[in-house]
């Protein structure tokens, strides 16, 4: 379980979270008093979410979306928009899903994410958390004030900031076909943890390799990308490109101006290897209405 440190500088909370910390506060009684009481007050967050059926321990399918589990949780707490703590679970870390930090009385800024996604880099001064490669995410912005009387046990909802876009391909995929490569000209990679907003938009190839049981089959073969999203929907286009084990091409699609949105997947269907065909959106139950687009 990793503690949880507070910054004290002078009796009050200071520094930012990439900076040294002070004091490893086990319980309030160790903190001097100010005042003639405690200025510190222990929470305990239990994160909760758009994660499924959640049972409240360790068990698999805690924070988990669509059969996933998620596989780190960050917690950053600010103080008149100064980060002055932060908590970084995973999963093997024995209070996984239920954070404990030290408040400061006065008012706060607690910052959640949670996410499953590749080879996070977190960027304390700029509050970006970037990923190599974004997977289902989800966040919160939670205020609370610390007085004397605050109830230290909190739950907290987060809520998905993740979108995410779905290729199903109509037509039979060829002997040899090795990989499906999905190209939006506009990505984001990276989330500000404090605004919520998706942030480090990039152009990179997203390549999925395709099993060799998919071949001669029609209607099977499809690819899924996430990316994070803010909450107005935005559009990029996209190509899509199937390749066999050489590198050589053996199909492309182009989709103009597809829409996108947190908490929605936008999901094409269509012809890859013969002449564009018409494609059909279905139903993700877990998110809003996927958009309906064609290629």
């Amino acid at each position: 379980m990793k503690k949880v440190f507070l910054l004290m500088f002078t009796g009050l909370l200071a520094a930012a979270c990439e900076k040294p910390v002070l004091g490893d506060v086990e319980d309030e009684s160790e903190v001097p008093e100010m005042g003639g009481r405690n200025q510190i007050k222990k929470f305990t967050f239990t994160v909760k979410g758009d994660f499924g059926a959640a049972t409240f321990t360790r068990a698999a399918g805690y924070l988990s979306a669509d059969g996933q589990d998620m596989t780190d949780l960050w917690v950053f707490d600010y103080v008149d928009g100064e980060c002055v703590q932060s908590v970084h679970q995973t999963t093997s870390d024995e209070a996984w899903g239920k954070p404990q930090m030290s408040l400061a009385y006065g008012s706060h800024h607690v910052y959640f994410v949670a996410s499953r996604g590749d080879e996070p880099a977190v960027d304390a001064e700029g509050h970006v958390i970037a990923w190599g490669t974004p997977r289902d995410t989800f966040w919160k912005d939670y205020e609370v004030d610390v007085v004397s009387t605050s109830n230290g046990n909190r739950a907290v909802t987060l809520d998905r900031v993740a979108t995410k876009l779905r290729l199903v391909v109509n037509d039979e995929v060829p002997e040899g076909c090795a990989s499906v490569t999905v190209t939006p000209d506009r990505w984001f990679y990276g989330l500000d943890y404090v605004t919520g907003e998706a942030v480090s938009a990039q152009r990179k190839d997203r390549t999925v390799s395709v099993p060799a049981s998919l071949v001669g089959t029609a209607g099977q073969l499809a690819v899924s990308i996430f990316g994070l999203s803010g909450a107005d929907e935005w559009t990029a286009n996209v190509t899509v490109t199937a390749k066999d084990a050489d590198g050589g091409v053996l199909g492309t699609a182009t989709i103009t101006g597809a829409p996108f949105k947190r908490n929605r997947a936008t999901e094409y269907s269509g012809s890859l290897f013969g002449s564009a065909g018409s494609m059909d959106v279905g139903l993700n139950g877990e998110w809003e209405q996927p958009k309906t687009g064609a290629w």
